[in-house]
């Protein structure tokens, strides 16, 4: 459910929603009153629409932390990883893009790589929704390309 704050900046997009969906500005007011369930109700279809298109346009996710980076591509059918871990008893930091370059420029031997793909088991909208969850954040397709490079070499 978008937060009261997150709906005024969709306040338009919300205006179009209500119409598609039969219900003018004086039906909202009265509804708002009335049947406020019934409102919330529909700001949550809203909300749910809103997500939608905004995991569409998630093509790339990351997670860091200080012994861990796992990059993700997320394919029209398929999600693509890239993990670098640190090796056990080493002393990395790749829980920022500066620590993950100095890793890679200076103590490659403390890292391990591991890259894989999987088919997604629910929709890949829903699967964005998941990592989200487990705390990934939007990445770029310049970080993802900058580490395919980094594992070539």
């Amino acid at each position: 459910m978008l937060t009261d704050e997150e709906l005024t900046h969709f306040s338009e997009d919300l205006k179009h929603f209500l119409i598609v969906n039969g219900v003018h500005s004086e039906d909202w007011e009265k509804m708002n009153l009335e049947a406020p369930d019934k409102a919330l109700e529909l700001i949550g279809l809203f909300s749910d629409t809103v997500l939608q298109r905004v995991y569409e346009n998630i093509k790339y996710l990351e997670f860091r932390s200080p012994d861990s980076c796992m990059l993700f591509y997320l394919g029209q059918e398929v999600i693509h990883l890239i993990s670098i871990q640190a090796k056990t008893g080493t002393s990395v930091d790749l829980s920022s893009p500066e620590g993950i370059h100095v890793s890679l420029v200076q103590q490659p031997e403390s890292l391990s790589f591991f890259k894989t793909t999987k088919t997604y088991h629910v929709s890949r909208e829903d699967e964005v929704h998941r990592f989200l969850e487990q705390g990934c954040v939007p990445s770029s397709q310049e970080f993802w390309d900058s580490m395919q490079l980094a594992l070539r070499d």
